[in-house]
């Protein structure tokens, strides 16, 4: 079963200094039938202003991904990182036992647009942790690129989370298939572009999400951008 979510369809704050498309329940955007996919609970595309940012905040339990388009992003948190995250970084932050941290826009004069995404952790009470890494726009060219992993190899940010995340850049005749277990679940979000997903047209915002499929095929890509996940069910 493969089940497309456009780019409207997706719940949409607009605070003034910060434009955020919703993909799953968030905040002030409650929609009942879609409140995560499999342990993926999160995927928001947020475009802040510059000077401007989130405050200090908490998060506890959750394995916390951003993965930064333009722009840069400032991180500041209670372990003790300063860090500014351009984009080709991917930045995971496992919240664990307690976390708090602030994100601010720190690209002067330039909106940063970045996606920030939620994974529900398979172990919980953990020390909170801290890791980015810089994956090369040639190492996601035509084909999928594991970014975020449980064991971080291959240059993939380690995740607390049942749960694997690779990212592409597609154009023209580049295409790629990737094998999943029927028994998981898989969902594909493109970034920017256009993009077939087994055989499905998609723009820049829209999302298949995948049941009991065995391949996820990439395939007729236009300057395409895309995130793909292997989920627990």
């Amino acid at each position: 079963m493969i089940k497309l979510r456009r780019s409207q369809e997706r719940g949409y704050a607009d605070h003034g200094w910060l434009k955020s498309f919703h993909s799953f329940s968030f905040a002030n955007y409650h929609d009942p039938a879609h409140m995560g996919w499999g342990n993926l609970r999160v995927i928001n595309e947020d475009r802040i202003a510059p000077g401007t940012g989130f405050g200090t905040h908490g998060h506890r339990d959750m394995e916390i991904i951003s993965y930064v388009l333009t722009g840069n992003l400032a991180h500041q948190d209670s372990m003790g990182n300063v860090k500014g995250i351009p984009p080709g970084d991917v930045q995971r932050m496992s919240a664990g036992r307690g976390v708090q941290h602030s994100e601010f826009n720190h690209a002067e004069g330039e909106t940063t647009h970045f996606l920030q995404i939620w994974i529900e952790p398979n172990v919980k009470g953990i020390a909170p942790g801290y890791e980015q890494k810089t994956i090369a726009q040639e190492d996601k060219r035509g084909h999928l690129k594991l970014v975020a992993s449980p064991e971080g190899a291959n240059g993939a940010v380690k995740i607390h989370a049942d749960a694997r995340l690779y990212a592409g850049l597609f154009d023209a005749d580049e295409q790629t298939e990737l094998a999943l277990d029927p028994a998981r679940k898989g969902y594909v979000f493109l970034i920017k572009g256009e993009l077939h997903v087994n055989g499905h047209s998609l723009v820049a915002g829209d999302a298949a999400l995948l049941e009991g499929e065995s391949l996820i095929a990439l395939s007729a890509g236009v300057n395409a951008e895309v995130l793909v996940f292997d989920l627990a069910a």
